[in-house]
C-alpha cells in the first residue's frame, strides 16, 4: 500500500476500532484522499467482534485495508488467568504496530481502560511493539457533551427530549479519557429533533447523517495537528 501521494506528500495513518456494521468507518473510507480528508489511509480495522461487516467493508475496500479481531471472552478463555486490562493490551498493542497517526472509536463498544491510553500516550511499553510518540484517541458519541455518558445515549437522548426534559440533542467527536465520554470534545453538533416524531424512521437517520460528517471533520482536525509518523521513516 502506497505511504505516499504522488507529489511525495506522506499520507497520513488511521487506524479505526469497530464492533459493528461499520457505517462510520464507511465514511472514513469514502473521505480518505478527497479534499474531506486529504492525503489520509486507514492502514487498520480492528473489531472485537468477528461478524462485525466493517471487516468486510475493509476487505472490499479499493484497495483492501488490513484488519484484526480480538473478541474479550475467547481471549479469556484461550490465556487462563489473563485479565481484562491485558486483554487491552493485546488490543494495544496491534493498534501499534499498525504505527497510526490517530486512533479512531467509531463504534467500538469497549471502555478503554487507562492502561491502554497509557500505550497510545507512550507512557506504557509493550514487549514488541513500541509507541514512537502519543497516539490521539477520538471516539463519536451520540450526545452532547455531559448529556448521555455511556450505552444507549441515542435513545436515552430521544425519549428525554419528548418527555420534554431537555431541549436539545445532538453528537460529539471527543478525546478519550478513561472517564467514559468526558473527554474534551473535537466537534460538537445539534440534530434536528421534533416533539411526536419517530426515533427509528425520523431521528436515527438524521443523527447518523451528522456522524458521518463529523467524524471525517473532527479525525482531520485531529490529524492536522499531528506530523504524519511516515514523515519520521
Amino acid at each position: 500500500m502506497a505511504t505516499e501521494t504522488p507529489n511525495n506528500v506522506p499520507l497520513r495513518r488511521i487506524a479505526v476500532l469497530i464492533s459493528g456494521s461499520g457505517t462510520n468507518l464507511q465514511a472514513l473510507i469514502d473521505a480518505c484522499n478527497t479534499p474531506r480528508l486529504p492525503h489520509a489511509h486507514i492502514v487498520l480495522v480492528f473489531s472485537n467482534r468477528k461478524a462485525a461487516y466493517g471487516l468486510t467493508r475493509a476487505h472490499t475496500a479499493s484497495p483492501p485495508i488490513p484488519t484484526g479481531y480480538l473478541a474479550l471472552q475467547p481471549f479469556l478463555r484461550a490465556t487462563p488467568g489473563a485479565t481484562r486490562t491485558e486483554y487491552d493490551l493485546a488490543v494495544a498493542k496491534a493498534v501499534a504496530e499498525a504505527r497510526p497517526d490517530v486512533l479512531v472509536l467509531a463504534g467500538w463498544m469497549h471502555i478503554v481502560s487507562e492502561a491502554f491510553l497509557d500505550v497510545m500516550r507512550g507512557a506504557r511499553g509493550l514487549d514488541d511493539a513500541c509507541v514512537e510518540r502519543a497516539i490521539p484517541v477520538i471516539n463519536i458519541h451520540p450526545a452532547l457533551p455531559g448529556q448521555f455518558d455511556g450505552a444507549n445515549a441515542m435513545e436515552r437522548g430521544f425519549e428525554a427530549f419528548q418527555r420534554g426534559e431537555v431541549d436539545r440533542i445532538g453528537v460529539m467527536v471527543h478525546r478519550v479519557i478513561a472517564e467514559v465520554d468526558r473527554g474534551a470534545p473535537v466537534i460538537v453538533r445539534e440534530v434536528e429533533v421534533h416533539k411526536g416524531e419517530d426515533l427509528k424512521n425520523d431521528y436515527e437517520p438524521r443523527m447518523h447523517l451528522t456522524e458521518w460528517e463529523i467524524i471525517v471533520e473532527a479525525t482531520k482536525m485531529v490529524l492536522d495537528e499531528v506530523r504524519s509518523l511516515s514523515e519520521d521513516h
